[in-house]
This record gives C-alpha cells, sequence and structure tokens, in this order.
C-alpha cells in the first residue's frame, strides 16, 4: 500500500503584491483610435483610465514584479518557495512556462530583460532544487483556480509555501478597432504568498463551468484577438453569478452576512455593482479597481485585491469573498482571511 500524503491542515494568505505598467490610457485617448467618448465608455463599463505595457514588456515581467512584492509583503525569502503557480491566457511563449521564468528571476535575483542568456547561463544553480511550476490557463477565473491548487497542494503536502500570481497582457490581444472591446482591456499583475497553517485561512474551492456559454468569450487563432459576446455575459452575470457565489461561501462554512470584502472579477462595474447587490454585500468593502485599472483578466482579482490592501480599504483578518468567473465559460471562487497588517 502506498502511503498516504498528508500536510498542514490549510494554508492561509500571508502577503500580497501588484505591479502596473507605468503607461496609462484614458478613454480620450482611445476615442482617438476608435468612436466612443468618455462618457459613453464610463455609462457602459465604469471604467476612467487603464494600464497599458510597452511591446518589451512581458507577461513574465509583470508576474515578476507582482511576485516580489508579495514575497517582500510576507517578509518570505524566494528560497523558501516550493510552489509557483501563475495565472494567465495572455503568455506567448510556450516553454518555459510563466511560472518557470517567475521561479528562475525570483530564485536568481536577476530581473528580465536585465542579463543574456549568455550571462544568465553563468549562473551557478548546480544541484538547486527550485519549486514545481505551473500555467493556469482558465482566463478571467484563473487566479481563483490557482489560489485553490496551491491550497489544496499544501493540505496535501506537496508544498508549504507558494506564490501564486494572476498576470496578463491583454492589450496585446486587444482589437482596437472594436469599441465594444478596446475600451475594456488592459495590462498588469497580482500575486499572494500561501503558508502552510495550522488554521485554515483559505475556504475550499468551489467552481464549474457553462457549458452554453463556452463560446462566449474568445481569443482564438489565427486572428488571436480578444472578442467576446457581451450580451451573453452580462446575462449570465445578472441572472446566474449570484448563484455560483453563494455556493462559494456555503462551501466556506459562513454566513454571507459574515462576508466583509467582495472581490470578483473587475470585468464591469456594471456587473460588480448588480453582483454585490445580490448578494447583500453592496454595504461591505466592494473591490471596483476596474476604475483606474480595466479588465486585466486573470489578473484583476489579486491586483485589484492587493492595491486596495496596500492603500488601506480592506481590513485585517476579514472575511474576503474571492469570485472570478469568463472565458472557457469558467468560474471559480473561495473565501479568504486577509492576512494581519
Amino acid at each position: 500500500m502506498l502511503t498516504p500524503a498528508t500536510g498542514a491542515p490549510g494554508s492561509r494568505i500571508v502577503g500580497l503584491g501588484h505591479h502596473q505598467p507605468e503607461q496609462t490610457l484614458t478613454n480620450d485617448d482611445i476615442a482617438q483610435r476608435v468612436e466612443t467618448n468618455d462618457e459613453w465608455i464610463r455609462s457602459r463599463t465604469g471604467i476612467v483610465t487603464r494600464h497599458v505595457a510597452d511591446d518589451g514588456t512581458t507577461v513574465a515581467d509583470m508576474a515578476v514584479g507582482a511576485a516580489r512584492h508579495a514575497l517582500d509583503d510576507a517578509g518570505v525569502a524566494p528560497a523558501d518557495v516550493d510552489l509557483v503557480i501563475v495565472a494567465t491566457t495572455t503568455a506567448q511563449d510556450r516553454s518555459p512556462n510563466t511560472a518557470g521564468r517567475v521561479a528562475y528571476h525570483l530564485r536568481t535575483g536577476v530581473m528580465p530583460g536585465q542579463s543574456t542568456p549568455e550571462e544568465a547561463s553563468e549562473l551557478d544553480l548546480r544541484g538547486v532544487v527550485g519549486p514545481a511550476v505551473i500555467d493556469v490557463n482558465t482566463a478571467c477565473s484563473g487566479f481563483a483556480h490557482s489560489v485553490a491548487l496551491a491550497d489544496q497542494a499544501i493540505r496535501a503536502g506537496s508544498a508549504r509555501t507558494a506564490v501564486v500570481v494572476g498576470a496578463e497582457k491583454l492589450t496585446a490581444f486587444t482589437d482596437w478597432t472594436d469599441r465594444s472591446t478596446c475600451i475594456l482591456t488592459a495590462d498588469g499583475a497580482g500575486a499572494v504568498v500561501l503558508q502552510a497553517s495550522d488554521e485554515p485561512g483559505v475556504g475550499p474551492v468551489s467552481w464549474g463551468s457553462e457549458p452554453d456559454l463556452t463560446p462566449a468569450v474568445l481569443i482564438e487563432a489565427p486572428g488571436e484577438k480578444f472578442a467576446q459576446d457581451g450580451r451573453a455575459v452580462f446575462k449570465w452575470a445578472i441572472t446566474r453569478a449570484a448563484e455560483r457565489a453563494r455556493i462559494v461561501v456555503e462551501r466556506s462554512g459562513i454566513a454571507l452576512e459574515d462576508v466583509e470584502v467582495l472581490v470578483a472579477h473587475q470585468a464591469n462595474l456594471r456587473i460588480i455593482e448588480p453582483l454585490a447587490k445580490a448578494l447583500g454585500l453592496e454595504d461591505r468593502v466592494v473591490v471596483t479597481d476596474i476604475v483606474e485599472s480595466g479588465n486585466t483578466s486573470a489578473a484583476s482579482i489579486p491586483l485589484g485585491l492587493s492595491k486596495w490592501w496596500h492603500a488601506g480599504r480592506i481590513p485585517a483578518g476579514a472575511p474576503a469573498l474571492l469570485f472570478g468567473f469568463g472565458g472557457g465559460f469558467a468560474w471559480a471562487g473561495q473565501v479568504v482571511e486577509t492576512p494581519a497588517r
């Protein structure tokens, strides 16, 4: 008989980090590219501005920045990390995967783009056992999926310290002639550090998919441009999202009224606000980073969570509902406890 795996009773978030490109794109800037205006965009999406990466910035670059911020926040050394998971749907490289690149740069201290392959090969990593490296592509729900996988790995004894990142360069896959989608997309990354804990701070995941909406959100070959059936997504968000989110909270073992923070995928302010109201959470802390960061797909939940946490807008030790949904059409969520300050 094989020996069953045993791990910690649970995991908890001990650090948060984020990274956004410096360049911003306002609604007026977009109006120079396509027929639209600031009032039209705000009324339909709530977005005022978004961050856009330059051509030389990769998904891995932003992921490394967010991961380092989270590790610094947690006071955890990169050498102590034994699992790196990156949620992304916009990485252009197939191998090494984005998590592998993040692990390399965290362990060596070399920033992406600061060394040539020849110089990097001179770093003596012989005999070094690095972390497990996994990429997850479930688009906008990818971060919630990834937190679940890291938590389960820690509970199973496969890891003790995990870095979980959501990172996207969605503007690289944007059709700038389509005003229904180009007003939404943005770039950035967010990250958390999870550690084994005797007192679980990450609740069980609830996840699933909507087969009838599989083609509703697409980045397909050969064009590889982001496209979506906005009406179908909006209808799902208004009619079914709250039901799915309630399942998440029920599995966590707490009541909806105990939830203090809602961090939903930052798809559209006109989706986030009705979802909060349907759940009875409109008077709680409802993260609306969509206004200044746009839609960053898998990065949106950790990006908004980290930004608002570091700005002091989210309390410590508070039950926070994470709920992602989108391409696939997949959804996932869990209740987590925000870290101590």
